[in-house]
């Protein structure tokens, strides 16, 4: 069973960045993608006041399934742990935080401005 959740734990997270990417172009999906991009952003910083900033309870969820599955040595961040499984490489931690906040960061202002 845990296998199991950890395999819809990764859908959902894939899921989710790619909304939060891609949501914004069609017109039907804009309002849903309002709620997914501030939800990502109140977990990250609201939450992240509490638990550390970019805090996101998906991981956290995630992390410890993989922790049960007996998964050591896990990132803190799922995009990196994600692009570290697919390319085989050990990407930088702050790299990929600063990207990921840099594209966080164009897509908010891309939702502002795309409103409709």
């Amino acid at each position: 069973m845990l296998v199991f959740w950890d395999l819809t734990l990764t859908l959902l997270h894939l899921f989710v960045i790619g909304f939060n990417l891609t949501g914004w172009v069609w017109r039907r999906t804009r309002r849903l993608h309002r709620w997914v991009v501030g939800a990502t952003a109140a977990s990250w910083l609201v939450l992240g006041m509490r638990y550390g900033w970019g805090y996101c309870f998906l991981t956290d969820w995630q992390w410890q399934v993989k922790q049960r599955l007996g998964e050591t040595g896990l990132p803190a961040s799922f995009i990196k742990y994600f692009a570290d499984k697919v390319t085989g490489q050990d990407f930088a931690p702050g790299l990929v935080d600063a990207i990921t906040a840099g594209v966080f960061a164009v897509l908010v202002l891309l939702t502002i401005a795309i409103r409709r």
